[in-house]
C-alpha cells in the first residue's frame, strides 16, 4: 500500500510533472514471473526513476542501516525507503555479497522484479565500468529472466556530491531480455561468472552509449577521494 501510494499519489505525479521523463522498451519486461533488470548506476535517483516508469514493481537492495534510525528522521527515511521499493540487507553473519544474494535469492522466489548495478556503485564519472560477477551467480541459481535497463540523464539530474537536484529530463531504455541458459549448472566456475557478467555490460554499454573501462568503479572513486584528500 504505502509503495503504491508513493508511486501513484505522492511522489511519482510530482517526479512526473518535474522531470518529464521518457520510456523506451516497456514490452521488453515479461509481465509475470522474476526477473532481474541490470542497469547502469549514475545517480542516487536511478531507483526512483526505473520503478516509476515501469508497470511491474521493482526492489531494490539496501543497506539495513536506512532501516534502523531513530525518531523523526528515521522514521522518514524508513517509510521512504520503503516506499520506493528498497528492501533492507541483513549482513549479520556473513559478507555483503553473500548477504545481497540471499536477499536477491528471497525476492526472486517470489516471482517478484529485482533491480541490480553491476558496477556495484555509482559511477564516478558517467563511464560505464566493470560489472561484480555476484551478478552472475544470483542469474544462474535464480533462473529468472535477465532484461537490461539503463537510465539516460539522471547524473545530470543530480550529479554525486549535489545537495539539490536539477531539472533535467530523464529517460529510460529498456533492451530486450538476455538468455544465460547455456551456463545452467556452472555456478562455481568463475570463468563462466566472468563471461556472463561481461555480456551483460557489453549490453548495458549498447543502450547507454557510455564509454567502457574495464575497471572497477569503486578503484576509481578510491583514487579519486584520495587525490582529493591529497589536495
Amino acid at each position: 500500500m504505502l509503495y503504491w501510494i508513493m508511486k501513484h499519489v505522492l511522489l511519482g505525479p510530482l517526479l512526473k510533472t518535474i522531470y518529464r521523463p521518457w520510456v523506451e522498451g516497456l514490452e521488453n519486461i515479461p509481465k509475470t514471473g522474476p526477473v532481474i533488470m541490470v542497469g547502469n548506476h549514475l545517480s542516487v535517483v536511478d531507483s526512483f526513476f526505473l520503478p516509476l516508469m515501469t508497470d511491474r514493481r521493482i526492489y531494490f537492495l539496501a543497506k539495513s542501516d536506512y532501516f534502523t534510525g531513530k525518531g523523526l528522521k528515521g522514521w522518514f527515511v524508513r517509510n521512504f525507503m520503503l516506499g520506493v521499493g528498497q528492501i533492507p540487507i541483513n549482513r549479520s553473519g556473513g559478507s555483503a555479497s553473500e548477504a545481497s544474494l540471499r536477499a536477491g535469492l528471497g525476492v526472486l522466489a517470489k516471482g517478484n522484479v529485482l533491480g541490480i548495478y553491476p558496477e556495484g556503485t555509482r559511477s564516478p564519472d558517467g563511464n560505464l565500468y566493470r560489472g561484480r560477477t555476484g551478478i552472475a551467480r544470483l542469474i544462474l541459481e535464480s533462473g529468472a529472466t535477465v532484461v537490461p535497463a539503463v537510465m539516460i540523464d539522471t547524473d545530470k539530474a543530480m550529479p554525486i556530491g549535489a545537495k539539490l537536484p536539477r531539472i533535467r529530463r530523464i529517460g529510460t531504455l529498456i533492451g530486450k531480455p538476455l538468455n544465460f541458459d547455456r551456463f545452467a549448472g556452472m555456478t562455481a566456475d568463475r570463468f563462466v561468472l566472468r563471461s556472463i557478467t561481461d555480456e551483460i555490460m557489453f549490453e548495458i554499454q549498447k543502450l547507454s552509449g557510455q564509454t567502457y573501462v574495464d575497471v572497477y568503479a569503486s578503484t576509481v572513486r578510491a583514487q579519486l577521494a584520495q587525490q582529493t584528500k591529497k589536495g
